[in-house]
């Protein structure tokens, strides 16, 4: 069962990168993609980037490009840190890595 990190950058996988190395373009991009694999904070840092508009880099595994197109396909969310919280609660309730007996707080979330 994971919380949501609002101080994500101190976990993030990419904080001993080279800052440079995830502000590439072309075919680097999926090379700077590949430090975002397994980060655990990777949802936290694309809601975080998606929210506040980040025009360029890789953030939370997706480039500008990709970030977006994904705008522009769901213009109506207003918090993508609610949706990407809540669609997270979804799936470890469904998988049996959150208590049911978490429904108020999840009640409380929704």
């Amino acid at each position: 069962m994971s919380s949501w990190v609002t101080d994500w950058s101190t976990q993030a996988a990419c904080k001993t990168t080279d800052p440079d190395e995830l502000f590439v373009q072309g075919a680097a991009q999926n090379r700077a993609k590949a430090v975002c694999t397994g980060c655990p904070v990777r949802t936290e840092c694309l809601a975080d980037a998606l929210d506040n508009r980040v025009e360029f880099g890789v953030w939370g595994g997706m480039t500008e490009r990709e970030r977006r197109a994904l705008l522009r396909r769901r213009p109506t969310v207003t918090s993508w840190r609610r949706l990407l919280e809540t669609a997270r609660t979804e799936y470890e309730r469904s998988t049996g890595l959150l208590p049911i007996e978490d429904d108020e707080d999840y009640a409380a979330a929704g």
